[in-house]
């Protein structure tokens, strides 16, 4: 990534409301932001224009964002950190079969909008 791109996020969130809540905030924060509203609309856009980032809830309708890391890290996105986000409340194991699927970290809703930037960041440089 050059040092005038915008990293590109790719935003997968059923919840219209909330998709164009976390793209405003993320766009705000100089990211540029691709939105998709199911996971195969995600996998899609992610061939079009590829992302540094992936942001998926993983209570998709369709197949679930836990499908959606899946189906990602087989065609070719391995190497892309995935932060997924989920309204409910998690066990262990959800958490350890989100991570098992290749997200690098899970957020609970509601989460501050800037935390979202942060760990988005964070698992850029990494």
């Amino acid at each position: 990534m050059s040092n005038q791109e915008r990293p590109r996020v790719l935003v997968i969130e059923d919840d219209r409301q909330l998709r164009l809540l976390y793209a405003q905030a993320l766009a705000e924060s100089g990211f540029d932001v691709v939105q998709a509203h199911n996971g195969f609309q995600a996998i899609e856009k992610a061939r079009e224009l590829p992302p540094h980032v992936i942001v998926t809830d993983l209570g998709l309708p369709g197949i679930d964002g836990y499908e959606v890391c899946r189906r990602l890290h087989i065609n070719g996105f391995k190497h892309v950190p995935i932060v997924a986000i989920t309204g409910r409340y998690l066990a262990v194991a959800d958490i350890q079969r989100a991570l098992k699927e290749g997200c690098r970290i899970v957020l609970i809703k509601p989460f501050d909008l800037d935390r979202l930037s942060a760990e988005i960041q964070r698992v850029i440089q990494e």
